[in-house]
């Protein structure tokens, strides 16, 4: 199965003072931690940034082979218009993993778990759970590309999922950073 991650990277991370995926984590930039989990089991990681978003472009960890670039005109429409982005740049892929870039906790092997369950199912959706509650990345199966893509801009994601809750399955995960976003300082800090 080849998958492919859809990486949301275009908001202005205002809760966050601005440069939220530039930030420090460990030695790292943020992003660089969420690809650094993605890659090992994806063909490609799409991360979709802002038309400004200059130091982001510069940053080493989208400069590696499997990861390409690509740009949301208006970010302002949402998280969902990203996704659309990022989607409308692949269609070759058998699976999408939806995930923010704000998500420097997941770990590999999450991914790796996730992306075999999708596999193992027929076509269906995958979602992490960790304590009780969904998380990142959500593996969605192709045939529901288009759908995503033809989806208004004033809706998000989850109305898409929420259209099939009965093809949806929870993969109960040992791995709070499914959960753990990064979305102010204090995110960070803990």
């Amino acid at each position: 199965m080849t998958a492919v991650a859809i990486v949301p990277a275009a908001g202005a991370a205002e809760r966050f003072g601005g440069g939220k995926l530039l930030a420090d984590v460990d030695g790292e930039a943020l992003i660089a931690r969420t690809l650094a989990a993605l890659l090992p089991h994806v063909a490609a990681a799409i991360v979709v940034i802002a038309p400004d978003a200059v130091e982001l472009r510069a940053l080493g960890a989208l400069r590696q082979p499997k990861v390409r670039v690509v740009e949301n005109a208006d970010p302002s429409r949402g998280m969902l218009s990203s996704i659309q982005a990022g989607l409308a740049s692949v269609d070759w892929a058998d699976a999408y993993l939806v995930i923010p870039a704000d998500m420097p906790y997941l770990r590999s092997d999450t991914v790796r778990d996730i992306v075999e369950r999708q596999a193992c199912t027929s076509g269906g959706i995958v979602s992490p759970r960790h304590g009780g509650k969904r998380g990142h990345p959500v593996a969605l199966p192709s045939r529901l590309r288009d759908e995503v893509l033809a989806e208004s801009t004033g809706h998000t994601l989850h109305d898409v999922i929420k259209r099939h809750t009965a093809e949806r399955e929870d993969l109960e995960v040992d791995d709070p950073g499914v959960i753990r976003d990064v979305d102010t300082m204090e995110d960070l800090e803990r």
